[in-house]
C-alpha cells in the first residue's frame, strides 16, 4: 500500500443478509479488493455467531485499517430496528477484538458521498460502485451497500482531515459523520 492508501471493510449489516467489502485507496485509486454478502440461517442467535464468524475470516483474511458501518436509522418498524442492532453489535464485537476503528455514516451521507443523491435508489448505488470500483458486473444491492459506505470513507476522510477540530467535532455531534472509539 501507497502513503495515503488505506483499506476499509464495508459492514452493510443485516441478521438474514448481509453485504461486506474491502476496498483499498486513496479514493482516487480505489479498488475492490473483495466483496460479498453473506446469507444466515438458523436461529437468530445461530445468525449472529455466524456473522460473527464470518466477519472475523474476513478480518483475519483481508486486514483492514478500520471498519465503516451504517449509522443505526429509527425506522417505522422497531422490530426491524432492534434486530439491526442486534446484528450491528454481532460486528461491533468482532471487530472490537481486533481493535479497529469504526467509522459510522447515515444511508443519506453514503448516497451522497457515492451517487451525488442523498434519495439515491438501490439500483443507482449498484450502478455507481460498479463504475467508481470498475467492477465487471453490478454487485448485488447488499454488497454494493458495503462497497459505497467504503467508499464513502475514503471520500469523506481526507476531506473532514482537513476541518478544523472544532468544525468535525460540530459534524459528528450533528450526526452527519460518526466515529467511534474501539
Amino acid at each position: 500500500m501507497g502513503n495515503n492508501a488505506v483499506r476499509v471493510l464495508g459492514v452493510d449489516p443485516g441478521t438474514r443478509v448481509s453485504g461486506w467489502a474491502v476496498v483499498q485507496g486513496p479514493l482516487r485509486d480505489a479498488r475492490a479488493v473483495a466483496h460479498g454478502v453473506w446469507h444466515l440461517r438458523g436461529s437468530l442467535s445461530a445468525r449472529l455467531a455466524e456473522l460473527a464468524r464470518r466477519l472475523e475470516a474476513v478480518l483475519t483474511e483481508f486486514s483492514p485499517q478500520l471498519v465503516a458501518l451504517e449509522r443505526n436509522f429509527s425506522g417505522e418498524n422497531v422490530q426491524s430496528a432492534l434486530r439491526l442492532g442486534e446484528a450491528r453489535g454481532a460486528i461491533l464485537a468482532a471487530v472490537g477484538g481486533h481493535g479497529l476503528p469504526v467509522v459510522e455514516y447515515t444511508p443519506a451521507t453514503v448516497k451522497l458521498a457515492v451517487a451525488g443523491n442523498g434519495r439515491a435508489s438501490k439500483e443507482q448505488i449498484q450502478a455507481m460502485v460498479a463504475r467508481l470500483l470498475s467492477l465487471p458486473d453490478l454487485p448485488s444491492s447488499d454488497a454494493a451497500d458495503a462497497l459505497a459506505l467504503a467508499l464513502c470513507h475514503l471520500q469523506t476522510s481526507p476531506f473532514a482531515q482537513k476541518l478544523p477540530q472544532s468544525v468535525r467535532g460540530l459534524l459528528w455531534r450533528r450526526g452527519r459523520i460518526k466515529r467511534m472509539r474501539s
